[in-house]
């Protein structure tokens, strides 16, 4: 039997890329799947094909920058099954492009998304969690939020943020039974390329641009769920982003001269003139 089997499984950004991935691969295992997202009809939909294929799922569509629905609907969901086992807070947007020419609003939406949005759902689930004695918290952060990231900085900036909240929550959690692991994932092939807010370039050019080869989705969500199921404190994945990790730590003023020609390279194929 699964250690995920009759677990109330609560997803963020579940309709596309790795949330997809894991309500699929969780609800096969027996897992009472909670799919939310932005997109309610791409969340129904997981939901629906899960309930097709004889397991237990539900949808909603949940706007993570508004601290009061995600309350709602974690609360809503742990009432509803009795128990709530594991909260992944996935849902993200991408970004590409200089500071020079990030607007505030977009500082504001990657930052609302991708750190509030973590943030909402942890003083949700966190509390009931305590008060059960039990449960694993579930944050996706990225590569980018450990090691210096050009042209992605609000989105390295909240990733950051959110590998920083769950290294310490990790700490003020274990005694009190609950569980916190970060994801940080590299390069994988999933939808955010196609979404992400853009500044100085162009949506197409962003998956281009792309320093390392892509990994395939489906491998790549059945290790971070090892991970996950290990209570890993971080998840890196693949192990090309794990090399890019140790190489900042060891190399930092060699790996800022590789990234300077990133920039040059940027400024020269992609970048908009001014």
């Amino acid at each position: 039997m699964s250690v995920f089997s009759n677990k109330v499984v609560f997803i963020t950004g579940a309709s596309s890329g790795i949330g997809r991935a894991i309500a699929e691969k969780l609800g096969a295992q027996g897992a009472v799947i909670v799919a939310t997202d932005i997109n309610g009809t791409g969340a129904e939909a997981v939901a629906a094909g899960l309930r097709a294929r004889n397991c237990r799922a539900e949808a909603l569509t949940l706007d993570v920058t508004q601290a009061d629905a995600v309350r709602a609907a974690i609360e809503g969901a742990a009432e509803r099954h009795g128990h709530l086992d594991y909260v992944f807070n996935n849902a993200g947007i991408g970004f590409r492009g200089e500071v020079r020419d990030a607007t505030l609003e977009q500082w504001k939406l990657v930052l609302d998304v991708n750190l509030l949005g973590v943030i909402h759902g942890v003083q949700a689930a966190y509390p009931i969690m305590v008060r059960q004695g039990s449960g694993h918290i579930v944050n996706t952060a990225s590569l980018a939020g450990l090691v210096v990231a050009p042209l992605l900085a609000p989105y390295a900036a909240a990733k950051a943020g959110v590998v920083a909240l769950s290294r310490a929550l990790r700490v003020e959690g274990a005694a009190l039974g609950v569980k916190v692991t970060a994801l940080c994932p590299g390069f994988i092939d999933t939808g955010i390329y196609a979404a992400a807010v853009t500044a100085g370039t162009s949506q197409i050019s962003v998956k281009r641009s792309v320093p390392f080869p892509i990994a395939p989705l489906d491998a790549s969500v059945d290790e971070l769920l090892a991970g996950v199921m290990r209570n890993d404190e971080l998840v890196v994945l693949p192990k090309i982003a794990r090399t890019a990790w140790l190489f900042t730590r060891l190399w930092p003023r060699r790996l800022e001269k590789m990234l300077m020609s990133q920039v040059r390279r940027f400024r020269k194929d992609e970048r908009a003139p001014a």
